[in-house]
């Protein structure tokens, strides 16, 4: 990896100076592929004359102290380098600050990136390069026992969130949604099902034995599983979608269309739009937000309209 000078490995942790654009970089993002792509990045940088700084952050406390410090120091332009997990908790410990965040997508899932439009590393570099911002909303959550979180993309509760646990398992090196899709096969063993009760703004209680129940700000999660089509970053609603109990043979005629396109195609799933829900559950299941385990149910979800400046293309 380069170092502070270019030549060698990123510099960690951040250096207590003013700096207006301040990266951080998770290392084990994508398998190692974040660490990677840092020597490419720092050039393409300078091609512009744009001047960046480089944190490496190798573990959540040293990620938060490194964004603290960089707040503290005058920065006003944040970036993650790395996949949905690592832009959320830059977004968390930022919230409320007066600061821009960016997102260099290097990791296995990166939907919020892609719902963002930003596809790739140059096009990432471009937003960042260019300054153009957008609000968007972000999605926040209170547990019964006080406790809150914040994330961007997708969450929910049910097969996904056995899936998130294992993903950063065993498979944590696959490529995207595989990764994904291999962690949901795995934990669809001996999985019955999460009796679930979804009360919507203004609605009666929906009580269903599902898959999966998910609460979406971005059309896609899971690296591209396209479960929430309409959903839009910035439009003041969030998507619930809950997805039936399906048999194992079932979710193998899914899989075909999962892998290849992304496509959850299936009658037994249904889709609602709100601004805010409370789930309940039985057996306080793992919630998870953009892939990490948040809380356990139950738990109050609501949009936080346009809560996080975001560089876009």
């Amino acid at each position: 990896m380069p170092k502070a000078d270019g030549s060698a490995g990123v510099p960690s942790p951040f250096r207590e100076e003013a700096a207006g654009t301040v990266i951080f970089v998770n290392p084990g993002a994508g398998g190692g592929r974040a660490a990677r792509e840092v020597v490419r990045m720092r050039a393409e940088f300078a091609s512009r004359n744009f001047s960046v700084q480089l944190a490496e952050c190798r573990s959540p406390g040293e990620f938060r102290e490194s964004i603290r410090k960089a707040s503290a120091s005058g920065s006003k332009r944040l970036v993650a380098m790395g996949g949905d997990g690592t832009l959320q908790l830059l977004v968390r410990e930022a919230a409320g600050l007066d600061l821009t965040i960016g997102v260099i997508p290097a990791g296995g899932g990166n939907d919020v990136a892609r719902a963002l439009g930003i596809r790739n590393r140059a096009e990432a570099i471009q937003a960042i390069v260019g300054g153009k911002t957008l609000a968007v909303d972000a999605v926040g959550l209170r547990f019964q026992n006080g406790e809150t979180a914040i994330y961007l993309g997708g969450g929910g509760v049910g097969l996904d969130a056995e899936a998130a646990h294992r993903a950063g398992g065993r498979f944590r090196r696959w490529p995207g949604r595989l990764r994904y899709l291999a962690a949901a096969i795995d934990a669809l063993r001996g999985y019955r099902g999460t009796d679930v009760e979804l009360e919507l703004r203004g609605l009666e209680p929906i009580r269903k034995r599902v898959l999966l129940a998910a609460a979406l700000n971005t059309p896609s999660y899971g690296g591209g599983v396209k479960l929430a089509p309409s959903a839009r970053l910035n439009d003041g609603e969030l998507d619930f979608v809950l997805v039936e109990m399906l048999s194992r043979l079932e979710v193998a005629r899914l899989l075909p269309g999962l892998i290849l396109r992304g496509e959850f195609a299936t009658s037994r799933l249904r889709r609602f739009r709100a601004s805010g829900a409370k789930l309940r559950s039985t057996g306080s299941p793992w919630f998870h937000g953009d892939g990490e385990l948040l809380g356990k149910v139950p738990v109050e979800i609501e949009v936080l309209p346009r809560a996080v400046r975001m560089l876009v293309p």
